[in-house]
């Protein structure tokens, strides 16, 4: 690899950059170089013979790659099976390897820097995914001390070249200090806030707003408002967004503005416009769940597969996406098929609960699921029974013990009604019970006369006293009859 060229700068500092170039299966070669840059920008230009050279490009894309770097580590990581601390503490001392990261990426995409293209999200991820696999097939267990020792990981041939001790490498906090504190900077060119900051707050953004999705994803704060917020904002509101949902949606994935249009946006609306998603009703499906447009094909396949498996048509599937569309967002293994399997012992029809009610398949078997099945069996009901009731009644798993079910359950036993009527009419959980329940209940005690739960509950409030009024009278018309029978003998 040749030597960096040094760039000529009154403000100078020097940083070591360590690249790695795989020459076997089993050997690293980690050759160190000192090099120049300037304090404003980093980059690279292709040499005459294909290798990378420092070319001036701005700093704040290089600090967004290497947050995205960092992020797809992360990830990397707490796949092979490593907490969130861990490897955040490991990360947190690997910046040469991600250095080394973003040096494969930039040489692997040279081409599109040379032009002044810069990457989207998903296109740094899917580079740097595949060459942190093809590692990890090499490394194997050894691969996170491979990342934590670079350039040197132990059992590996040390480098005969010493390397400079780099400088002091920030921490994850003061990193993201860093970016928070970029949201309220003044421009020192225009002398006030930064064109994509000034445009947030234009779309009803609060700065503490800004702020809070800092802290969650830096990146964003280094995002061009020409080249990545605007366009994407543009385009929601092309497809009907509200202005004022804008805010909300960024906030939830803010994401969305690191990723192309053209490239992945689009083609992913098209995709799932192929499996069924109402075309019309974008706008409201975005503001759903925004993050359904940054999952790959090969996730909303998986989902969708899965959704087949399990017998829901393509009509149906479509449906789901579009009033439910964070059904993607669950493990297939993890969440979907092990719920569906769960419910069958319930004896449930997996693919009408999922239609009806695909929340329940985000759900924790041991902390939500059990605990409800465990309330109904303590209380005499059979399994059929709850199984009944759930089909009926596709939301009732999706309500808290203490919140809901519990105190319903309490003051059912102080109406007049068999526990068999809550099989025939589960929804009776799922009206407010002092807005509803009660109020109804005490009228009815009040005109005299039974109604069945579900007419107590159900109907609207002038059919409930049209309904009150025909017994009631039908009540006066049967003690009138009775009245004059008895007399008559």
């Amino acid at each position: 690899m040749k030597s960096f060229s040094t760039i000529q700068s009154p403000h100078l500092f020097s940083f070591t950059r360590f690249y790695t170039s795989i020459t076997t299966r089993t050997r690293f070669t980690f050759p160190a170089k000192l090099f120049f840059c300037q304090a404003k920008s980093v980059g690279f230009h292709s040499g005459t013979d294909g290798s990378l050279n420092i070319k001036v490009v701005p700093t704040t894309l290089f600090a967004a790659e290497k947050e995205e770097a960092r992020a797809v580590l992360t990830l990397f990581f707490k796949k092979l099976g490593l907490s969130t601390a861990i490897a955040a503490r490991i990360i947190n001392k690997s910046d040469l390897f991600i250095d080394h990261l973003l040096a494969k990426l930039h040489q692997k995409h040279k081409s599109r820097y040379l032009v002044g293209r810069e990457l989207t999200t998903l296109e740094i991820r899917d580079a740097l995914n595949t060459f942190l696999d093809s590692l990890l097939e090499e490394h194997g267990n050894n691969l996170v001390r491979v990342v934590e020792y670079y350039p040197d990981p132990p059992g590996k041939e040390q480098s005969t070249v010493l390397p400079i001790p780099p400088p002091p490498r920030p921490t994850l906090e003061s990193k993201k200090h860093k970016a928070v504190s970029r949201v309220s900077e003044i421009d020192p060119f225009a002398g006030k806030l930064r064109p994509h900051i000034a445009y947030l707050m234009e779309l009803g953004m609060e700065i503490e707003q800004i702020r809070t999705i800092v802290r969650r994803f830096p990146s964003f704060v280094y995002y061009s408002l020409e080249g990545k917020i605007k366009p994407v904002v543009e385009f929601f509101l092309e497809l009907g967004i509200p202005k004022e949902d804008i805010p909300t949606i960024l906030a939830k994935r803010p994401q969305l503005c690191g990723i192309s249009l053209s490239e992945n946006l689009k083609p992913t609306m098209k995709f799932l416009e192929s499996l069924g998603v109402d075309k019309k009703q974008w706008a409201k499906v975005i503001y759903r769940f925004p993050a359904l447009l940054t999952y790959s094909r090969q996730k909303l396949k998986e989902s969708v597969d899965f959704l087949q498996e399990i017998g829901i048509s393509d009509e149906s599937i479509g449906k789901i996406l579009t009033r439910c569309p964070n059904i993607v967002s669950y493990s297939v293994e993890d969440n979907l098929r092990p719920t569906a399997k769960y419910f069958r012992s319930l004896g449930v029809d997996v693919g009408i609960l999922l239609f009806r009610c695909p929340q329940n398949f985000g759900l924790s078997i041991e902390t939500n699921l059990k605990p409800v099945t465990e309330f109904f069996l303590d209380r005499g009901y059979t399994v059929d029974e709850i199984g009944t009731m759930i089909s009926r009644f596709g939301a009732l798993y999706t309500f808290s013990l203490t919140g809901n079910l519990i105190p319903k359950w309490d003051f059912f036993m102080t109406m007049d009604y068999p526990t068999s009527e809550l099989v025939k009419f589960p929804q009776f959980f799922g009206y407010s019970l002092e807005e509803r329940i009660k109020p109804r209940y005490a009228r009815m005690k009040e005109s005299g006369v039974k109604l069945l739960l579900n007419q107590v509950l159900s109907l609207s409030s002038s059919n409930f006293e049209k309904v009150l009024k025909k017994k009631m009278e039908k009540m006066q018309v049967n003690q009138d009859s009775s009245f004059i029978s008895k007399t008559a003998q």
